[in-house]
């Protein structure tokens, strides 16, 4: 009987070097600049989102399919989120909100389409979202950006937004303490919900390959352990209607995490009234 792979579904996610780079500290800091496969994986996936967007600008007044598709991306920032949530006051901020969306569907994509090699126990492939310092480095560089965007917009002025009003002195006091510590939770939240889905669908992806060869390979030893093609087929079935459920998760999560940018871009851009 042939022997059954170890499962280890979090072989995917190591960070693992290619090419050695420098390495210096600087304030006690060391950074390394090696080039990892996660760093190859963003480098794809900017190449990718550059030559799809080159191929695709083409400005006809009937637009090819990468036209349409183009399009209909940047129809999903503007008309879904920009303008209903901020108004025309938004439009300048949407070619980052546009960049951070197709940036995370993008990422999320390539890791569902070409997570097929980690299947056979390859390593080439990796998803990067599944990292928490990379999902952590959107959420805090979108945050920081809303938050200097606030101050350069209304100066001390920002700092009411998290006053009660109504509330009393002692009241409102309590209320600012609580209503910061929300307000400074909204990068975790982003980082960790972007994170934890991709790597939990990963898992699961792996996992189910994980029980086709192992199965299937027990299955081939014969007797009644050829039964154990069926399980193996189930297996296989569920790897199918999973990548399905994925390639809308990749979608889905793009989608909420410029949505909720484009809400908290809201509270700076129309401060102190409601849209």
């Amino acid at each position: 009987m042939a022997d059954a792979p170890k499962i280890d579904p979090m072989h995917q996610f190591l960070i693992q070097k290619i090419w050695d780079g420098p390495v210096f500290q600087i304030g006690g800091l060391t950074f390394d600049m090696s080039i990892t496969n996660s760093v190859v994986a963003m480098f794809v996936g900017a190449a990718a989102m550059v030559l799809f967007f080159a191929l695709s600008a083409k400005g006809q007044v009937v637009p090819n399919r990468a036209q349409a598709a183009a399009e209909g991306l940047y129809n999903i920032v503007d008309r879904v989120l920009v303008t209903p949530i901020i108004g025309h006051h938004g439009r300048p901020y949407i070619p980052y909100l546009f960049t951070l969306f197709c940036t995370i569907f993008v990422l999320n994509l390539m890791g569902v389409v070409l997570s097929v090699g980690s299947l056979a126990g390859q390593t080439w492939t990796f998803t990067v979202t599944s990292q928490l310092a990379i999902t952590a480095t959107l959420a805090v560089l979108t945050f920081g950006s809303v938050v200097l965007l606030g101050f350069i917009k209304h100066g001390p002025k920002f700092l009411t937004l998290f006053w009660v009003p109504g509330m009393g002195v002692a009241g409102g006091a309590a209320m600012v303490v609580i209503e910061l510590i929300s307000y400074m939770v909204r990068p975790v939240t982003l980082a960790m919900r972007l994170f934890g889905n991709m790597l939990g669908g990963h898992v699961v992806l792996s996992l189910f390959g994980s029980f086709v060869v192992a199965l299937g390979l027990t299955a081939m030893s014969g007797g009644l352990s050829t039964l154990l093609f069926i399980p193996s087929a189930l297996s296989f079935a569920m790897i199918v209607g999973l990548t399905g459920l994925e390639l809308i998760v990749a979608l889905l999560q793009a989608f909420v995490f410029t949505a909720l940018a484009t809400v908290y871009l809201n509270e700076v851009v129309n401060f102190g009234h409601g849209h």
